[in-house]
């Protein structure tokens, strides 16, 4: 029946290299498909299921589609809420491409419906079938449901990349089956900008997965599942599968706790060539759940599925999948276990046509060619197809690497494991191994050491093991051969164990990677799955047993049930296991016929022991390989064949007739067998070393190594000079595209680089000329002339300058008015101002597109509060000229607040009353409710005073200035109208204070609608913020004293010692350190700074005084640790994005970056002495750092184009007559006090780097952080601030390990991070 298979399966399956977007299941409107919104953040209503669907082992009644790549059970959250986070999210997800997409604009589409049609059930059960040959055989859906994202954007991004996908579940009542498609070029971006990045160029990797979203746990392990969420995994998407069509993934989500992802092995034809009598055996199929991608060729399963009588696609193509060919992959391939490839063959047909198969000789290898693959021990022989390696007398192997006989081995290799002992979770990473092997006489001893105890004991019984080495350095019986021989030094093993009576599973891989220096096998292991637990004071006995061995030209494999014995004190149990195993096998298909189909391994002695004193788990086992007996009866055995002779371990037995038997020394070895002495091949001239290269003895052989400069020659034996390899960017032999567009790199030994020149785009070998044109980067009154490589910029008649800078000429008669220049270059996209006759704004500006109209003032600024919806009445505007001159009473009555402050609304809009003078009078009532209160001198209702319609009203006094300071609220909020300008926007926060100056209970922002409770110190009460339309009911914070109180510090001092602050947007954190353990239980916030958004953060040691940077607010502000200081700004003017901070204590000096207008600036601490250190040549400047012994900072920019950035450190060491330090930092490069080193952490690599400041000394500390955005060290830990995370991460300096986070109540990004140490450190060096 395979072999039947086999044939159809070359006959009937077509290559395929990825999916066309035609094979997607059909989807449209013509297809009964709804479609979605147009928008950033939609969601379908909930589509009803008929009949319900089974989803991680509950009922689901309703779906509902997402714009950002996701169906839930359950309509979204917002998406700020999900859509920056890593899994699990909080409310059940199902994920093919979980990113911050867009569809404004008409920019793709999405589609959604439950489909029932015979031929759509059909094509997703093959699939199912595909990916779950063994468990989902009899699977048949009557019913799916399918999503398409059909060329949907990136938010914020322009236009230029589109992504397509599709998900399909496919259910009935007892199982449901996840499938996504990602057809040939359908992901043109793998990431998105986050929602909250303020003006920070991050990329966050899309997330591929599924999430249960259990509200009382949703953290807690085996709740979600991740299939990509790093770039190199969203890459393979496209090109790899799980069922062995590239671009299809299938997952099973119903019944599970756990998703369960599909995982068929591949299948590789080996056609026997003509002539040759070869019998086929079976080989075991063993998959290995969890891997996540497979051999690129199909199942069997998949060749019964070619549906017919589709609809024909949204393109007008006909629909049909599209299957790889299970024959295209080099044969027998030795496959990693990591990417879940196994290399199984399927068995072969002796009748199999093989003149199918043709070779040229002209293209085929030979020894003259190719002798070198060949171990020195080997010698070379050509066959009619190709060539062939074969070990020399003497020696064993498979003609690649060759071991003498009859010699001692050693193996060395790591163990790392994930069991699951009993029901305790056990875990070790590269734990050693050791093997010795006993070449003369089979004996293989094995000892793993550092398995921790429970796992050890746990692991006695799994003899299999140390089993391979058995079955690889067996003692061959006439006719056959060990499996060194056939497999050499590079070979899979797969192995999986079944327990019972408990059913436990256990997956083992070993993989072998070759010799090492003096022949030592280097081994690989990697155990995972639940085993047995086994108490202390137990021994297990094995007794001995034979297991049959089935060879093909790809795998050899094996199948045996065995049992064991549990012995503690004078009680025995009898247990078994079943075990199942396959070896990859690259062997040589041009020489066949050499082996039986079968041959027997036969283990005479076995034991394993684990010594808890030395955490040692030991096996031992003697074994010969023979061929195969079947039931007829054993003759006698040779004592060569079963270990009892009395030759040397460095000798190989002969055997004779009968029982006889000589001993003959091994190769490199001189005695009489009995007793045998290494020859020094070097010292009696036997060593064939040939010029410029010295002879090395080693036990039983002996190695030539190459004078310094030299290489091994062909031979093996001789060396000779290296010929330089010639430059093919000098001879023009490389595929770069040509030098006007291109720059050719030179790689040693390798392929060359290629690398477009400035001006084009493209992977180097292709380069296209960029447009700079569309990227706008001349001044609005000047025309962009694209050029190739490069383009010009010349102002318009009337202007002058470069083209990038444009003013108006000073004798130019056609000087326009700032409304006229506006509306020929407008400044909000979208908006173009109406000017009157003299060239002035006109006081009403109204939205063409939006319908949205409002009131400026005399510069063409809008006026806060006057702005009315589309279809509402338009706001009363007066002359813009004289509103300059109106007191705030005069200037409210024309632009009334829509709603005065207070706790209770009012409905309609409010006038208000002045005086003869203009000013508030004190007494105000609404004019259509009746409500009355009492004012401040600013209008401000006084807290306390509004009486009811009808009521009596308030008796209020003048409103006259008190003669008390001013209050925190009160300084705060004039120093926010003062930075607003006296008009803030609609979308500033400015804090309301009562009449004595407390912060009022109820905030709100601007007009967002946002609203919360704050304490008597104005910060936020968590848990307070409501929706628009919905003000939390607060209560007042400060009851009336009988004696006013001191006004409380914004700063909540820290506790003495070390401790971290960040940065997380309004407020800066407070987060202890004991030794370099995070106390979490004791973090807090240390200072709340409303409507800010703090990036840069430093510490002053000397004064005790944090710094920051706040880039909402475009100002850096300073505050004392000491107990009652408050914020005060240092710098309020000149800035634009201020993001990175650095403190030099020791100069009383601080540094900053502008990545809004590109500059770095200097001032000392107190904001005096401001000076621009660079404004030309850098491109978003964001992190710095300072050297505070050398007082030099040190920079990096997220946007490195070209030079620009590291031409800083040049220029400064110029100017400051200092070192060059070129050294490209990151995110937030730091320098460790005293020890000047700098570390390192990207968000683009993922990884943490240290370096000197020079740059010397570069090494990884960790290669797979999140994604770091700021970063410290302290004592023997990095502390960074993560944006997937959003939390405090520590690493381990030595190991590079996560030892510790702290996740922060209120989810948001964090910023910037600094340490605070209990002294100041000095300046060494």
């Amino acid at each position: 029946m395979r072999a039947a298979v086999a044939a159809l399966a070359a006959a009937a399956v077509a290559v395929a290299a990825a999916l066309p977007r035609t094979e997607l299941l059909p989807y449209g409107a013509a297809h009964g498909d709804g479609r979605l919104r147009h928008g950033d953040d939609e969601s379908s209503p909930g589509v009803v299921l008929r009949p319900p669907m089974r989803l991680y082992g509950r009922a689901a009644r309703r779906l509902f589609v997402g714009t950002n790549g996701v169906i839930s059970t359950q309509d979204f959250p917002g998406e700020t809420q999900y859509v920056d986070d890593d899994f699990p999210t909080d409310f059940p997800v199902i994920a093919p491409f979980l990113a911050d997409l867009d569809t404004s604009g008409g920019r793709g589409d999405i589609y959604y419906r439950q489909d029932r049609a015979p031929t759509v059930l059909e094509w997703a059960a093959g699939y199912v079938h595909a990916g779950f040959p063994d468990t989902a055989g009899t699977f048949v859906p009557s019913s799916a449901f399918i999503a398409t994202w059909e060329d949907v954007g990136a938010h914020g991004e322009p236009p230029g990349k589109l992504n397509t996908f599709q998900a399909i579940l496919a259910y009935n009542e007892e199982e449901t089956y996840a499938i996504f498609l990602y057809p040939e070029g359908g992901l043109q971006f793998l990431g998105t900008r986050p929602k909250e990045s303020y003006n920070v160029q991050l990329e966050l990797p899309a997330r591929v997965g599924f999430s249960r979203g259990d509200g009382d746990d949703g953290k807690r392990e085996g709740h979600s599942y991740s299939v990509a969420s790093s770039q190199q995994e969203l890459q393979r998407l496209e090109r790899e599968s799980n069922v062995g069509v590239p671009g299809v993934w299938v997952f099973r989500v119903g019944t599970l706790e756990n998703v369960e992802p599909g995982d068929v092995p591949g299948a590789a034809l080996s056609p026997a060539p003509h002539g040759t009598d070869d019998t086929s055996v079976p080989t075991e199929l063993l998959a290995q759940p969890g891997s996540r991608t497979t051999s690129p060729h199909p199942h069997p399963a998949l060749l019964s599925i070619v549906p017919s009588g589709l609809p024909a696609s949204p393109l007008g193509q006909e629909w049909s999948p599209r299957l790889h060919s299970i024959g295209d992959a080099p044969q027998g391939h030795p496959v990693s276990y990591s990417s879940g490839q196994h290399g199984v063959g399927v068995e072969e047909d002796v009748h199999f046509n093989t003149n199918v198969f043709t070779y040229s000789a002209g293209s085929r290898e030979t020894c003259a060619q190719h002798h070198g693959r060949c171990s020195p021990h080997a010698f070379c022989t050509d066959y009619a197809t190709g060539l062939c390696c074969h070990c020399r007398a003497a020696y064993y192997g498979n003609g690649r690497q060759c071991l003498p006989e009859g010699a001692v081995h050693r193996l060395n290799g790591k163990v790392s494991g994930s069991l699951v002992v009993g029901r305790t979770p056990v875990r070790f990473q590269d734990v050693d191994l050791h093997a010795y092997i006993v070449g003369s006489d089979g004996r293989a001893y094995t000892a793993i050491s550092g398995v921790p105890a429970p796992a050890a004991r746990a692991l006695l019984p799994l003899l299999p093991l140390g089993g391979l080495f058995g079955w690889l350095f067996a003692l061959e019986e006439p006719g056959s051969e060990n499996g060194f021989s056939i497999t050499g030094a590079e070979f899979t093993q797969y192995l999986e164990v079944t327990f019972y009576p408990g059913e436990e599973q256990v997956r083992i891989t070993q993989m072998a990677e070759g010799l090492g220096a003096d022949n030592y096998l280097s081994l690989r292991t990697h155990i995972e799955g639940q085993v047995p637990f086994v108490p202390e004071n137990t021994s297990v006995h094995i007794a001995p047993y034979k297991e049959l061995y089935h060879y093909s030209s790809s795998a050899v494999t094996s199948s045996a049930h065995r049992d064991y014995v549990l012995t503690s004190g004078s009680t025995n149990q009898t247990l078994s296991y079943r075990l199942r195993q396959n070896i990859t096998v690259v062997g040589c298909p041009h020489a066949r016929g050499r082996l039986p189909t079968v041959q027997q391994l036969s283990v005479a002695r076995a034991f394993a022991l684990y010594d808890g004193h030395e955490q040692v788990l030991r096996y031992a086992l003697t074994s010969r390989i023979s061929s195969s007996r079947g039931d007829a009866e054993v003759p006698p055995v040779n004592p060569c064949h079963d270990g009892t002779h009395a030759c040397e371990e460095t000798a190989r037995c002969q055997p004779g007739t009968g029982l006889g038997y000589t001993c003959e020394c091994a190769a490199g070895y001189r005695g009489d067998g009995r007793g045998c002495q290494d020859v020094d091949e070097c010292e009696e001239g036997l060593g064939q070393c040939g010029p410029f290269s010295v002879c090395l003895n080693v036990l039983g052989s002996y190695r030539c190594e190459c004078h310094s400069g030299y290489r091994p020659a062909e031979d093996g034996h001789g060396c000779v000079l290296p010929t330089p390899a010639a430059d093919p960017c000098e001879v023009g032999r490389h595929p770069c595209a040509p030098r006007d567009r291109a720059r050719c790199l030179p790689r040693a030994g390798g392929q060359p680089a290629c690398e477009c020149l400035p001006g084009y785009a493209g992977d180097g070998r292709v380069c296209s000329d960029v447009n700079e044109c569309t990227l706008n980067l001349c001044h609005p009154a000047a025309i962009c002339y694209n050029t190739p490589g490069s383009f010009s910029c010349q102002c318009q008649p009337g202007y002058e300058g470069d083209g990038f800078q444009c003013t108006h000429a000073q004798s130019s008669t056609q000087r326009l008015t700032p409304c006229e220049h506006e509306q020929l270059y407008p400044r909000t996209p979208g908006h173009v101002p109406q000017c009157d006759e003299q060239g002035g704004y006109q006081p009403l500006q109204c939205h063409s597109g939006s319908g949205h109209c409002w009131c400026v003032d005399s510069s063409g600024q809008e006026i806060a509060g006057t702005r009315t919806a589309a279809g509402s009445t338009p706001p009363r505007c007066g002359n813009p000229g004289s509103s300059q001159q109106l007191t705030p009473c005069e200037h409210e009555r024309l632009y009334p607040r829509a709603v005065p402050p207070g706790p209770s609304p009012v409905g309609n809009g409010h006038v208000p009353q002045c005086d003869e003078q203009g000013n508030y009078r004190p007494l105000q009532c609404h004019g259509s409710t009746g409500y009355c209160w009492c004012v401040d001198g600013a209008g401000q209702e006084i807290a306390g005073t509004r009486t009811a319609p009808g009521s009596t009203p308030p008796r209020c006094g003048s409103p006259e200035p008190s003669e008390r300071p001013p209050t925190m609220c009160e300084r705060w909020r004039q120093s926010l109208l003062e930075h607003y300008g006296g008009s803030p926007r609609g979308d500033q926060y400015v804090p309301q204070c009562d009449a004595h100056g407390h912060f009022t209970p109820l905030q709100c922002h601007g007009d967002s609608g946002y609203c919360w409770c704050v304490d008597e110190s104005g910060r936020e009460i968590q848990g307070t913020r409501s929706e628009p339309g919905s003000p939390p009911p607060c209560l007042p914070s400060v009851a009336p004293p009988t004696v006013r109180p001191s006004p409380r510090p914004d700063v909540s001092p820290p506790a003495a010692g070390t401790f971290l602050l960040y940065a997380q947007g309004q407020q800066i954190g407070y987060l202890p350190l004991n030794g370099t353990r995070l106390q979490k239980e004791a973090a807090k916030t240390l200072l709340s700074l409303h409507g800010s958004i703090v990036v840069g953060i430093d510490y002053d040691c000397r004064e005790k005084t944090i710094y920051w940077t706040d880039v909402a607010g475009r100002t850096i502000s300073r505050a004392s640790l000491e107990p009652g200081a408050e914020p005060e700004t240092i710098i309020n003017s000149g800035l634009i994005s201020p993001e990175g901070l650095a403190v030099d204590h020791l100069r009383r000096a601080m540094f900053w970056t502008d990545s809004g207008l590109d500059k770095i600036e200097r001032a000392q601490l107190d904001g005096s002495e401001r000076r621009v250190l660079f404004d030309t040549d850098l491109v978003n400047p964001r992190a710095i750092t300072v050297d505070p012994v050398r007082g030099q900072p040190l920079l990096d920019g997220l946007e490195s184009r070209s030079t620009k950035n590291r031409n800083f450190h040049r220029q400064w060491s110029q100017q400051e007559g200092v070192g060059e330090h070129g050294h490209r930092a990151a995110q937030r490069p730091h320098v460790r006090p005293l020890l000047q080193a700098a570390v390192l952490g990207r968000c683009s690599t993922k990884k943490l780097e240290c370096t000197f400041p020079d740059g010397a000394g570069r090494r990884i500390i960790h290669n797979n952080l999140n994604y770091p955005f700021s970063i410290i060290s302290y004592a023997s830990h990095f502390y960074h601030t993560d944006w997937r995370r959003d939390g405090v991460i520590a690493v381990n300096k030595e190991t590079g390990s996560f030892t510790d986070e702290y996740l922060p109540e209120h989810r948001s990004h964090l910023y910037g991070i600094t340490a605070v140490y209990p002294y100041c450190p000095g300046a060494r060096k």
